[in-house]
């Protein structure tokens, strides 16, 4: 049999290495008014890119201004397209990429419901205390648990909390602030 070289960008071959998607978690900082987180999410939504996680608090109320903070995934290239368009919205002050400018540290909370009697409360209550989660509510059959952490622990944690009778999930969100001397 022989074998045919097929051009890489050939509907036949598999053309060059795709880089793949990551997540990033990207700072913005915005004027706080009206409107504003509306427009932010209205570029994701309008051009299809998906947003994991997203919190918005003000930051700074001499200036009036508020932080954005989401995570979403993309190609190298997407990530980029997504902090230009950013970039050029009116009431933008500054974009960050947190994930590939520096060293940054993460956080979201998690409250967390679990219904459950004898051993099963006795079991969430020894998992909490390994992943350092307090208890905020209890009743004769419930726990409500605060836990705060990366999204992995705070994922980790709702697993097993899954077959000791999870009943609900409120998650804020990633968070997210770099090291060092730099603001966004």
């Amino acid at each position: 049999m022989t074998k045919i070289d097929l051009p890489s960008n050939s509907v036949y071959g598999s053309g060059p290495a795709e880089e793949q998607p990551a997540t990033h978690v990207i700072a913005v900082l915005v004027d706080n008014e009206p409107g504003v987180l509306a427009r932010v999410i209205g570029l994701f939504s309008g051009r299809g890119y998906n947003i994991e996680s997203l919190t918005v608090a003000e930051t700074d109320d001499e200036r009036n201004l508020s932080r954005i903070t989401i995570v979403s995934s993309g190609t190298p290239m997407v990530i980029e397209q997504i902090k230009n368009q950013l970039g050029r919205l009116v009431p933008v002050h500054r974009v960050k990429d947190l994930t590939i400018e520096g060293p940054y540290v993460d956080r979201e909370l998690a409250l967390v419901k679990v219904v459950g009697q004898n051993e099963k409360r006795v079991e969430a209550l020894r998992i909490a205390d390994i992943f350092r989660a307090r208890v905020v509510d209890s009743t004769l059959e419930s726990f409500v648990f605060e836990v705060t952490g990366t999204s992995e622990k705070v994922n980790a944690f709702i697993d097993l909390m899954r077959p000791l009778g999870l009943l609900d999930v409120s998650r804020t969100g990633v968070v997210a602030i770099g090291r060092g001397q730099t603001a966004i």
